[in-house]
C-alpha cells in the first residue's frame, strides 16, 4: 500500500477560514501530526489518529510523519497559518532531503493556508499592497546577526516589513532592538501594526506609529507589519485607520 502526507495550513484559526482543498486533506487522513494547540484545532473524525507534538520538534515530527506515511498511511502535517511561511513544509523537504530513499518516493502535497501577515493587513486595509518582505526576528534557527542584516537591508530598500515570531518568553529583546534598527532608517512617522490573534475571538489589531510602537504590545500571537516610507493611515470618523501601500513608487 502507497502512503502519502499532505502538509496543510489550517490559516488564522477560524473554521471560515479554512479552504477547501485543507478540508478535504484532513478528511482523508488516517493520522494528523502537529504541535498540540494547532492539532486541537481539527475536529477529529472516527479512525483517526492524532500525534501531537511540542513546538520545538519540528524536523522530529516531520520524520515520524514520514515513517508512518512510507508505511502506507495517509497522512496529514498541520500548520498554523500557510505551511510554506516558517512553519512545517519546510521541515518536511528538509527530513525528506536527509531521510531514506523511500521517503522521496512518497506522494507529498502542501495545501496553501491564509498567514498571519495576510490576515493581519485585510484586518487594517492593505499596508502589504505593494513591495514587501515577510522576515522572522526568531534566533532559534539562524543568528541574530543574520536578521538584523537583512532586517537592514530590506527596511534600506524602501520595504514594507512583516515581521514574524517578534516576541516569545525566552526571547523579549528581539523587538525592541528590531525597532532600535529601523529608527535609523525610516521616518518616526512610519506606520506600524500590531496585529495579535487577527480574525479570532481575541484579536487585538493596533495601529500606532514607529516613534510610538512599544514592543510589549506582542507575544508569539502577533505578527507586527511596519510599513515602508510611503504607507499611508487614512484617519475615519468613528473607525479605525485605513492602512495602505500606494501601489505606485515614487520615482
Amino acid at each position: 500500500m502507497t502512503g502519502r502526507l499532505a502538509v496543510v495550513g489550517l490559516g488564522p484559526g477560524p473554521e471560515a477560514q479554512l479552504t477547501g482543498a485543507a478540508r478535504a486533506a484532513l478528511a482523508g487522513a488516517t493520522d494528523l501530526f502537529g504541535y498540540g494547540p494547532y492539532l486541537a484545532r481539527v475536529a477529529l473524525a472516527p479512525g483517526q489518529a492524532a500525534h501531537p507534538t511540542d513546538n520545538r520538534e519540528e524536523i522530529g515530527r516531520a520524520r515520524a510523519a514520514l515513517a508512518l506515511a512510507a508505511a502506507g498511511r495517509a497522512v496529514a502535517m498541520v500548520s498554523g497559518g500557510d505551511p510554506g511561511v516558517f512553519a512545517m513544509a519546510a521541515a518536511v523537504c528538509e527530513a525528506v532531503e536527509a531521510g531514506p530513499a523511500a521517503w522521496r518516493r512518497l506522494e507529498i502535497e502542501v495545501v496553501p493556508g491564509v498567514t498571519a501577515m495576510l490576515a493581519v493587513a485585510a484586518r487594517c486595509g492593505a499596508p502589504l499592497g505593494h513591495d514587501f518582505c515577510a522576515l522572522s526576528l526568531s534566533d532559534n534557527l539562524k543568528p541574530w546577526e543574520t536578521g538584523e542584516r537583512r532586517l537592514r537591508a530590506a527596511a534600506g530598500a524602501g520595504l514594507a516589513l512583516a515581521l514574524y515570531n517578534p516576541a516569545s518568553r525566552a526571547r523579549p529583546w528581539q523587538l525592541a532592538r528590531a525597532f532600535e534598527v529601523l529608527r535609523e532608517l525610516l521616518p518616526p512617522g512610519t506606520v506600524v501594526v500590531f496585529g495579535r490573534a487577527a480574525l479570532r475571538d481575541d484579536e487585538r489589531i493596533t495601529v500606532t506609529t514607529l516613534g510610538a510602537a512599544d514592543p510589549g504590545l506582542a507575544d508569539m500571537a502577533t505578527c507586527v507589519i511596519v510599513g515602508s516610507a510611503e504607507t499611508r493611515a487614512v484617519p475615519r470618523p468613528g473607525l479605525p485607520p485605513l492602512v495602505y501601500s500606494p501601489r505606485g513608487a515614487a520615482r
